[in-house]
């Protein structure tokens, strides 16, 4: 039995001991991992994340009981000096010495810091690891403004959080552009466009001179002797490799860094590897975690015993920046000696397509893309694969539809579906055909394709429905057991057939009596399209518990009540009101980040008496038990904020009227900020609007919760009218199209074409449908009715809401009568047990047919 020593536990080190477990390495060898950090490996993909909401736990890649079930030591905070080779241990900072057979650095890179005066004052931070971040966060609560160090991959990253933090943020970079080494000077000037929208201040050709203040920074001096305000720093000039343990054991380095390695990843010592960041392979060290994997992949392999070499990979990615998309694959900087350029450009849209192709038109060398990336794959394979061009060059730029659709025919299944994994259409229709497998989820954790940055995950869901359908067997489309349609056919039958009642479709187009499933989702297209109250007699058991109440169920049973309070503004008098209705119902109360005051506690036999105060104090129901248009937050605007420049509060009210209680899929919250500073945080919204000097800004699909989307922009520079236009034709196209219980972040992330599909839709009617979703639309605002202010004025739907049935003379109904329950009360079916005399049994009345809901029930205390 071998040791093999692991140094590092980040990404590539946690990918090498995976495929060691699986391919058995593990299990017949010591596997001993040393990691630096205290925390065991995390997905430093997407450290923006953490500003989004997400915790460290989310973006852990394992745990530590991961490792021993897999029979691996890890050791956390653990720091390796260097390796004695004579004597064959490995020598740590807490002066244990691990015996090796086989070492492998997987140290990864640390951030460049240049060496200019004032980088060790405090505010002075780089990005890197969690604690960086936590450090980060930390810092920014007392600081205003926040300047980058670094226009590139990871500069524009640290913009990102530190604008989700709420800060001023400017971009400082040495060179004429931004992301030098992947986009040409219209690519970087399109991004940059897209960028200052947001609000970001981007200075190019500066170079730092200085980091000025006292003690704490105050700002950065450049050469020509300006000074830009900043109160923090974030330093993101490039990395280098951590090739320290190599040199201080007499390991080859290379010029410019890193461990040099072959093509077996072997240093200058043969039982020592090296991978990832740490390594330079061919005078290359690769600065992306995809060409780690290939990396720990191949390494495994040999380990394994079955040598496969590294020959080498590129620096393709697909990115999105700051919720711009941007590309860059193979060589996109051809001189033109050797190359053809072919370009596609739309300013208007904020879209640039850029295409290296060999003299001879027949072979793609290399391209980039900004603000649309669906073609991605396809011309990375062609890239790639040297194949030739199948359509010719007039075949490429053939739309984004088009691309997903020849990745999935006409490229075979050589395609790389997964850069992170290294996984290709191949594999993954082979996984779909050998496993079964018929769901995302699994696929997923067959073939770790969709595990990584996440970006294939769209077109793995494709793959995953065109194999099946190939099969023979597509995804079943059937709502449920009861309905063989899909939510969106059942919604276009009841829009067409023009149905009221569930009764009615399931006698047309279903079987059987429904169930939990069909009958809230057919409610919710029964609402989204008529508007009627959803507790009329026809529809009122179809609803689920929030639904039937009119309120939200909480721990112990009792439920909330939520008044509206568009755009977070409220009178005195209203605010009094709330008060004197908590206190006379013994109700907790809660400021709500949708800022809203909650109430907590009630009984729902007390939820009609606490309206009916409400709604006689001017107040409606703010539908937060609804799967429906829910809040719209916003922030004080120009009325009151120094840098607000539009009227914030004025628009979100006029929002919110609109949209009010209007029934969808899921539930759906807006928000609209007065200035860039984002303090409505509408890009976390499903639609968001931030203003600018010139209009408003639209952002859309964004969402919080388990699984955070930062919302897309989807236009600019709007006025009011345009932007609600856009808001009337969005908001019905995914009521028509999206499946039940589905936000907008996945419907969309699902949508064919995807954002520019939408875009040409709502934007450009190109299906030639929006005349009738603003009809549809309007419709459903002119039919608004205050759910509660229905319940109250009718005494009938009040009775509704007590827990016993209320029949004549009893108040709650209460059959005084006492007889003692069978104790073996059969589960399956009734039958009458022995003890049980037949002949006893009495029938009690307890009411009329009317008195109880149709093909529902109640409960009667007997």
């Amino acid at each position: 039995m071998n040791q093999i020593v692991v140094i590092g536990n980040g990404m590539v080190g946690h990918r090498l001991c995976e495929r060691l477990a699986e391919n058995g390495v593990a299990a017949a060898n010591q596997i001993i991992v040393l990691g630096e950090e205290r925390r065991a490996a995390y997905d430093r993909v997407n450290l923006t994340a953490f500003f989004q909401g997400k915790s460290a736990a989310n973006l852990a890649l394992t745990t530590p009981k991961w490792y021993r079930d897999n029979g691996i030591t890890l050791y956390t905070g653990v720091k390796a000096l260097r390796i004695d080779r004579a004597k064959r241990v490995v020598c740590t900072a807490c002066n244990s010495r691990i015996p090796y057979d086989h070492v492998v650095l997987a140290t990864g890179s640390y951030p460049f810091v240049p060496d200019v005066p004032g980088m060790d004052r405090m505010g002075v931070f780089v990005y890197r690891t969690l604690e960086d971040l936590e450090d980060i966060r930390q810092y920014a609560q007392g600081c205003k403004r926040a300047a980058v160090m670094g226009g590139g991959l990871l500069g524009l990253e640290a913009a990102k959080a530190l604008l989700d933090l709420g800060l001023e943020t400017s971009v400082v970079e040495h060179s004429p552009r931004l992301m030098a080494r992947q986009l040409d000077q219209y690519g970087a000037d399109l991004l940059q466009d897209r960028i200052q929208a947001l609000g970001v201040s981007v200075y190019l050709n500066r170079a730092t001179e200085a980091v000025v203040g006292n003690g704490r920074v105050t700002g950065l001096r450049f050469s020509d002797g300006s000074v830009l305000d900043a109160d923090m720093v974030v330093v993101s000039a490039g990395i280098r490799p951590r090739d320290e343990v190599a040199r201080a054991s007499g390991l080859s380095v290379a010029l410019r860094g890193g461990v040099m390695v072959d093509d077996y990843l072997r240093t200058s010592d043969p039982s020592v590897f090296a991978i990832g960041e740490a390594a330079s392979h061919n005078d290359v060290v690769y600065g992306l975690v995809a060409p780690g994997y290939q990396m720990a992949d191949a390494l495994a392999a040999t380990l394994a015993g079955a040598p496969k070499p590294f020959l080498g990979s590129d620096l393709s990615a697909k990115l999105k920046l700051m919720g711009v998309e941007v590309a860059s694959f193979g060589d996109a900087f051809a001189p033109q000696e050797t190359a053809r350029t072919i370009e596609f450009r739309d300013s208007l849209r904020g879209i640039y397509k850029k295409l290296v192709v060999s003299l001879d038109g027949a072979r793609l060398l290399g391209g980039m893309l900004v603000g649309e990336t669906s073609e991605y794959t396809r011309f990375l394979h062609y890239t790639r694969s040297g194949e030739t061009l199948a359509a010719g060059v007039e075949g490429l730029l053939g739309g984004a539809a088009a691309g997903a659709r020849a990745v999935m025919t006409d490229l075979g299944n050589a395609v790389q579906v997964c850069s992170c994994n290294n996984v290709t259409k191949g594999q993954i229709a082979a996984a779909i055909r050998d496993e079964g497998i018929t769901a995302l989820g699994a696929l997923k954790t067959c073939t770790k394709a969709g595990t990584g940055c996440g970006g294939c995950v769209p077109l793995l869901q494709r793959i995953l429905d065109e194999e099946l359908r190939k099969q023979g067997h597509a995804q079943q489309r059937g709502l449920c057991p009861h309905f063989g349609h899909s939510r969106q056919e059942l919604f276009q039958i009841v829009k067409v057939k023009r149905y009221r009642t569930f009764q009615e479709l399931l006698v047309s187009h279903g079987r059987g009596n429904g169930c939990e499933i069909c009958k809230p989702a057919v409610a919710s297209i029964l609402a989204s399209l008529w508007n009627e109250f959803i507790l009329n007699e026809h529809n009122e058991t179809l609803q689920d518990t929030n639904d039937r109440f009119l309120a939200n169920i909480q721990r112990g049973g009792s439920y909330s009540v939520v008044p509206r309070v568009p755009g977070g503004e409220i009178t005195p008098e209203k605010l009094i009101a709330i008060g004197q209705v908590a206190q006379k119902f013994g109700l907790y109360a809660k400021i709500t980040g949708g800022q809203r005051i909650d109430l907590f506690g009630a009984a729902p036999e007390q939820l009609p008496a606490i309206w009916s105060d409400l709604v006689a104090a001017g107040f409606e129901s703010g539908h937060a038990y609804g799967k429906a248009v829910r809040t719209v937050k916003s922030c004080v605007g120009s009325t009151w904020c120094r840098f607000g420049v539009q009227d914030s509060v004025s628009f979100a009210i006029r929002v919110e009227d609109r949209y009010k209680g209007i029934r969808a899929p899921h539930k759906i919250k807006m928000a609209v900020s007065g200035c860039v500073r984002e303090c409505a945080e509408a890009q976390s919204k499903d639609i968001g609007l931030i203003a600018t000097e010139r209009g408003w800004n639209l952002y859309v699909c964004g969402n919080g919760g388990a699984k955070p989307r930062h919302a897309d922009l989807f236009a600019m520079d709007l006025d009011e009218n345009t932007a609600i236009r856009y808001i009337d034709r969005f908001l019905m196209y995914y009521i028509y199209t999206a499946d039940k219980l589905t936000r907008t972040a996945t419907w969309l992330e699902g949508l064919e074409g995807g954002l520019e599909h939408l875009r040409n839709m709502v934007i450009n009617d190109s299906l030639g449908i929006c005349e009738q979703l603003e009809a549809d639309i309007d419709r459903l605002i002119s039919s608004y009715r205050c759910e509660w202010a229905e319940v109250v004025q009718d005494p009938e739907k009040q009775k509704r809401f007590l827990q016993l049935a209320q029949l004549p003379g009893k108040s709650p109904y209460v059959i005084e009568r006492e007889q003692k329950r069978p104790a073996a009360w059969p589960r399956e079916k009734w039958q009458a047990p022995a003890e049980f005399d037949e002949a006893s049994m009495q029938w009690v009345r307890v009411g009329q047919v009317s008195d109880f809901p149709q093909d529902g029930g109640a409960p009667v205390n007997y």
